[in-house]
């Protein structure tokens, strides 16, 4: 189900609907609305990867109160260790493993040697990424001291699934989203316009932009054997106007559903095409997943790599207390 069609109009309608008029002010019971249709819009794709999600969200429920009850450092960086690591192998195995698999393969089939590798038929879940970034952060964010885990499963639960972030993002952090999901809300028609104007604009980028680039560099890619050089380079061109376009057009959408919704959601592009440098651009490409990459990757290495000179990459990676 994506936001350009009528079965997600039909869908929001009626979830609107419920959540403003039947559960007005109530809100365990928009909470508990907002988490049945965020696995119904999940599920929408391969009823299937709804368990793995759920299962997830519960294991990662009971390790940020069991870390935040431990003891010790020791232990408290134990548990975290062991989210981290359930997270990592959890998302390499569903989103890498064919992957690894056919690579593997092909590389020996290219230098002569035959061999008995197959993909495994794995059903990939959609926005794996997604909720699994989320889910790392709050662990890590309760070892680290700067978040209390929270005792409200309905809320934790809707806070990992949120559907207007689960397929694309943007990547909200729990001490962001979670206290809104706990707080009172009550339409916001200041809020809400804002909210559609975003929602329009997302849908120029995607319908009208995106879409059309896409004809033109689906054309020349597919075809770019009858193609000049110049050609070729005006489709790359094409190309990345595509792709800044679909994926931060539905970004826009996301957030505009969210603001329909009574939240405020992190703001994911801010004009990258724009930038002076690289540097520049990928401070504006996906700010939240750069901002989580920052956070919780390159700047504990950057910590661990002063701790232990130059062998410090490999420690910061392995050791428990880089949490």
């Amino acid at each position: 189900m994506i936001f350009n069609s009528i079965e997600f109009v039909i869908f929001f309608v009626i979830l609107f609907a419920l959540y403003y008029f039947a559960f007005k002010g109530k809100t365990k019971a928009q909470n508990i609305l907002l988490l049945v249709a965020s696995y119904v819009f999940y599920a929408w794709a391969d009823w299937r990867i709804l368990p793995l999600l759920i299962i997830s969200t519960l294991v990662f429920y009971g390790l940020g109160i069991a870390i935040f009850n431990a003891k010790s450092s020791k232990r408290k960086s134990l548990l975290s260790t062991i989210g981290v690591v359930f997270g990592i192998a959890v998302l390499g195995y569903f989103k890498y493993t064919n992957f690894f698999i056919s690579s593997f393969k092909d590389l020996f089939d290219s230098i002569g040697l035959q061999t008995n590798l197959h993909s495994f038929k794995i059903i990939f879940p959609i926005g794996i990424s997604f909720y699994t970034f989320r889910l790392l952060s709050y662990v890590i964010d309760i070892n680290r001291g700067k978040y209390e885990p929270t005792r409200d499963i309905v809320a934790f639960s809707t806070y990992v699934a949120f559907f207007p972030c689960i397929l694309s993002g943007p990547i909200d952090r729990p001490n962001m989203l979670i206290p809104q999901l706990q707080n009172k809300r009550t339409f916001d028609h200041s809020l809400a316009v804002d909210g559609m104007r975003q929602i329009l604009w997302g849908l120029f980028k995607k319908i009208v932009i995106a879409d059309n680039c896409a004809i033109i560099a689906d054309e020349i890619f597919t075809n770019y054997g009858d193609y000049s050089g110049s050609t070729l380079a005006v489709g790359a061109i094409f190309y990345s106007f595509q792709m800044y376009a679909d994926f931060s057009g539905y970004t826009d959408m996301a957030i505009g559903v969210g603001k329909l919704l009574g939240f405020r959601l992190t703001k994911n592009f801010n004009y990258p095409l724009f930038a002076q440098n690289i540097a520049d651009f990928w401070r504006r490409w996906h700010i939240s997943l750069t901002s989580w990459l920052t956070d919780y990757v390159f700047m504990p290495l950057n910590v661990r790599w002063r701790d232990w000179g130059k062998w410090g990459m490999i420690p910061a990676f392995l050791y428990p207390s880089f949490l």
